[in-house]
C-alpha cells in the first residue's frame, strides 16, 4: 500500500535499527542495496537513498511516506505533511543546529555583524540564503560538498554547518554566533496520499510502531510482591512514567506492583525495593510503549 524510503548513510544504521525494534524489520540483499522489503501488508515497497533528496521525492509523489531531518525540508522547500517527529539520530537523541560559525579569532559576534559579501560556505545554500537576508546581510554563499569546518580564513569567512555538541567546530577552533535551525529527524508523507484515508491510517499505524519502540528504549518493567504494611514504603522509591499498578494478592495479605522505570535506575533500585520489603522481584525488557 505505502511507498516509502528511508535515509541512506549517517542516519541508516540507527534507522534500520529502530524499524527492527518497531517489528518493521527492512530486508535488502546487500547492505549496498538501494532496494528493500519490510514483510508487512500496508509496505508496498521500500527505497534507501540519500536524506538530502527525500523531501523533494516525497512532494513529487514518487514516494508517500519517508524519513529526513527537517534540515533537509526546510533547506529544498518541499511541501510534505509531517506525521511526527522521530527523536533519534546516529549516535544520540539529540537535535541537530544548524549554525552559523566564523574562526575562534574573527571580531564578530553575530549574524547581523558579517560584512558586505562575506564569504559563507555551507551544504545549505538555500537556507543560508533565507536566513541572512531576513537580518539583511548580503553574503557569498557557497556550496560546500563536505569538509566545511575547515574552509575557514583562507576559503570562507563564515560556515553554516550541522552540530549537535559544538565540539567538533570548537575542535577547528570556531564558534558559533547564531543557530538558524534545531532539526530532529521526522516522518514525512506526500500531501496528496496523507489526503487518502486508507493511506493515512496505515501511516499513522506504523507512527504508532515507531514511536512505541522509541519510547521504550532505555526502560525496563519492574514487578514485585509486598506485604500490605510495607506498601507504602516500596512506592516512596519507585520512579514511574506514571502510579504504579497495584493488585490484591489473594488469600496473601499483600499487594503485587508493576510500574516502568529507567533501566539507569535498576541497580539502586532493585536492592533498595528488596531492603523495603519487596519480594519476587521480576525485571522485564521492553519493546514497546504506547500511550
Amino acid at each position: 500500500m505505502l511507498r516509502i524510503v528511508l535515509p541512506k548513510g549517517s542516519l541508516e544504521k540507527a534507522t534500520l535499527e529502530l524499524f527492527a525494534a518497531a517489528d518493521l524489520a527492512v530486508q535488502r540483499s546487500s547492505e549496498v542495496d538501494y532496494r528493500a522489503t519490510i514483510d508487512d501488508p500496508r509496505v508496498a515497497e521500500v527505497r534507501i537513498l540519500r536524506p538530502q533528496e527525500i523531501p523533494v521525492y516525497v512532494a513529487d509523489g514518487l514516494f508517500d511516506l519517508g524519513i529526513t531531518g527537517r534540515d533537509w525540508i526546510e533547506e529544498t522547500g518541499a511541501e510534505v505533511v509531517s506525521l511526527g517527529e522521530l527523536a533519534y539520530s546516529k549516535a544520540t537523541a539529540n537535535p541537530i543546529r544548524v549554525v552559523l560559525a566564523v574562526g575562534g579569532d574573527s571580531p564578530i559576534r553575530s549574524a547581523a555583524e558579517l560584512p558586505e559579501r562575506a564569504r559563507v560556505s555551507t551544504e545549505y545554500p538555500e537556507l543560508t540564503r533565507r536566513h541572512l537576508q531576513k537580518l539583511g546581510v548580503d553574503a557569498d554563499i557557497r556550496l560546500s560538498y563536505g569538509a566545511t569546518e575547515a574552509k575557514i580564513p583562507e576559503i570562507a569567512d563564515a560556515v553554516v554547518e550541522i552540530t549537535e555538541t559544538g565540539r567538533a567546530l570548537r575542535a577547528a577552533g570556531l564558534r558559533i554566533i547564531d543557530t538558524l535551525l534545531i532539526s530532529r529527524t521526522e516522518l514525512v508523507a506526500n500531501p496528496e496520499a496523507a489526503a487518502d484515508p486508507a493511506r493515512r491510517h496505515a501511516m499513522e499505524q506504523l507512527l504508532i510502531l515507531l514511536q512505541g519502540a522509541l519510547e521504550a528504549r532505555g526502560k525496563v518493567l519492574i514487578k514485585l510482591n509486598v506485604a500490605a504494611d510495607q506498601l507504602r514504603g516500596v512506592l516512596g522509591v519507585l520512579p514511574a512514567l506514571k502510579a504504579p499498578t497495584v493488585s490484591e494478592l489473594s488469600e496473601r495479605g499483600g499487594f503485587a506492583v508493576e510500574t516502568v522505570v529507567p533501566k539507569s535506575d535498576v541497580n539502586i533500585l532493585i536492592p533498595e525495593l528488596k531492603d523495603r520489603g519487596a519480594t519476587d522481584i521480576i525485571e522485564l525488557p521492553l519493546s514497546k510503549i504506547v500511550h
